[in-house]
């Protein structure tokens, strides 16, 4: 026998779970079109709406585009080795499973613990978004939240032109707002009921969550469709302006690597690289999938062309219509819609913004909740966290704790690096399952693969050099963090998983 510590899951095992019904098991109630949804639902969020603004501003400039068309190709290799696997193993575990098949026990537990942090703290981070945006959409219609409750302990707000605004937003010092009305948050209680909502939705059910998240991201699309339509004829009626934005495509480097020129589009494609992350969530959903083997690549890859499309469409408008140097703001998409003077559309699009977080904030505990469920299952983590629930059919019990868990993160953490440590969780993902794909088909070459991924092994080392590429590009106390969630990981693999392991226990 081999070292227990790369025991691997046999593909036997895998199919055999693949094929269970009844009320213990996960229920397959998700068509293609729920899955590209879910895929748009988990990619189209706050990237779209905050992060193409601010690339554009110190990076890239208009050629922002071309940051986008790199990103959507670095995520194409992941993504086509993403399907292979979903097509072959349509269980519940995305990478943590194609990892367990593949590389070994160790290497899926490593990436299993990796992909709840990834999860779990995305989640936490869109709930904080997701207050601040409902404030400043609520605004718009002259209501206004008591700010203790819309944001973490600690955070200063003032009273300003009549709306309360956070401090940080604002362009001015400590002393210039002494003179301005001031509180200080106590609780971002917002934050907190938006999560309990989310978690109560996964618990009643997975069609249940499909069909309310289906219906939201179409709310989120007519958000993108409306602001392409009204800034696309805004700049058909002044081509000046359009043509005086777009004068220099490819700004001058400003001496060092980076600020503009080839260079700046590199980073640009560092930095919306985040706005893709989210396809992989997809993959989660294996399980409950009605018809896994054709509807996966389906839902993986569709989703991933519709997205480049649009971030190219919007990205492409907003520079034209907006000067790149002014576009360094929370709210860009907004910012472009007042300047088209349709007063209208910057409601519709503070609308889409809401919906947009509501639906990341859904399909990322939606994906955390089947990692725990996979681990459990196969004995790693504690046997609560695989109990389904007899009515619903979900995972309710580590639906419900990690949840509140969450919900608590995101009200009382200030969420700043945190969207970084999502990001490096993701690009470790996307490196493990580009080399099981290849690993795989030289090990198990008579395997069926219904999607099979084009031009192995050049498509994963392409994949694998991409994410690793941007993982470099981290600050390094994103890794420190990575290290210290790694550690307390496998100090639980050490006490408990080694005794509790199916694969193991049935080996010896």
């Amino acid at each position: 026998m081999g070292n227990p510590l790369f025991a691997t899951k046999s593909m036997t095992t895998l199919m055999k779970e693949a094929g269970e019904t009844g009320e213990h098991s996960l229920k397959r109630a998700l068509g293609p079109v729920n899955l590209v949804t879910l895929g748009i639902g988990a990619i189209i969020g706050a990237g779209i709406f905050v992060m193409t603004g601010s690339a554009a501003s110190l990076y890239a400039g208009p050629s922002i585009m071309l940051s986008y068309v790199l990103a959507g190709i670095g995520c194409v290799f992941a993504g086509l080795c993403y399907a292979e696997f979903a097509s072959m193993i349509p269980i519940a575990g995305s990478a943590y499973t194609y990892g367990y098949a593949t590389l070994g026990e160790i290497v899926a537990w490593i990436i299993g613990w990796d992909l709840i942090l990834e999860y779990a703290f995305g989640a936490a981070t869109v709930a904080s978004g997701w207050s601040s945006t409902l404030v400043a959409f609520l605004q718009d219609y002259g209501i206004s939240l008591p700010p203790q409750i819309c944001d973490v302990p600690g955070a200063k707000w003032v009273l300003y032109q009549g709306h309360w605004t956070p401090l940080n937003t604002l362009t001015m010092s400590m002393e210039q707002a002494s003179g301005l009305p001031m509180v200080t948050a106590k609780f971002n209680l917002i934050a907190f009921l938006a999560m309990l909502a989310v978690t109560v939705l996964l618990i009643i059910g997975i069609k249940e969550s499909a069909n309310f998240n289906t219906g939201v991201v179409f709310v989120k699309l007519v958000a993108v469709f409306v602001f392409i339509a009204v800034a696309g004829a805004f700049v058909l009626k002044n081509p000046g302006i359009a043509h005086a934005n777009w004068k220099v495509f490819i700004p001058p480097n400003a001496g060092y690597f980076g600020a503009f020129g080839w260079s700046g589009i590199l980073r640009g494609a560092g930095v919306v690289f985040f706005a893709y992350i989210g396809f992989d969530a997809v993959s989660t959903a294996a399980q409950e999938a009605k018809n896994p083997q054709r509807d996966m690549p389906i839902g993986i890859l569709g989703s991933l062309i519709v997205c480049t499309i649009l971030y190219l469409l919007v990205s492409g408008l907003l520079t034209a219509t907006v000067h790149y140097s002014r576009l360094n703001v929370g709210a860009p998409v907004s910012l472009a819609m007042r300047e088209t003077g349709v007063r209208w559309g910057s409601y519709v699009v503070n609308a889409g913004a809401l919906a947009g977080l509501s639906t990341v904030m859904l399909v990322m505990m939606l994906g955390q909740s089947r990692v725990f469920y996979s681990m459990a299952n196969d004995g790693l983590l504690w046997k609560w966290a695989g109990d389904i629930h007899p009515r619903f059919r979900t995972p309710w019990k580590s639906t419900a704790i990690v949840g509140l868990c969450v919900a608590f993160v995101g009200a009382l953490v200030p969420i700043g690096d945190l969207g970084q440590l999502v990001s490096i969780g993701t690009l470790l993902a996307f490196v493990i399952v580009c080399a099981g794909v290849w690993i795989l088909r030289v090990k198990r070459p008579e395997l069926v693969r219904p999607f099979k991924t084009p031009l192995v092994p050049l498509v994963p080392i392409l994949g694998m050099v991409v994410s690793l590429g941007l993982m470099a590009g981290l600050k390094a106390v994103t890794w420190i963090r990575l290290v210290v969630w790694l550690v307390i990981g496998l100090v639980i693999y050490s006490t408990y998983s080694v005794k509790h392991s199916k694969v193991r226990n049935s080996a010896q």
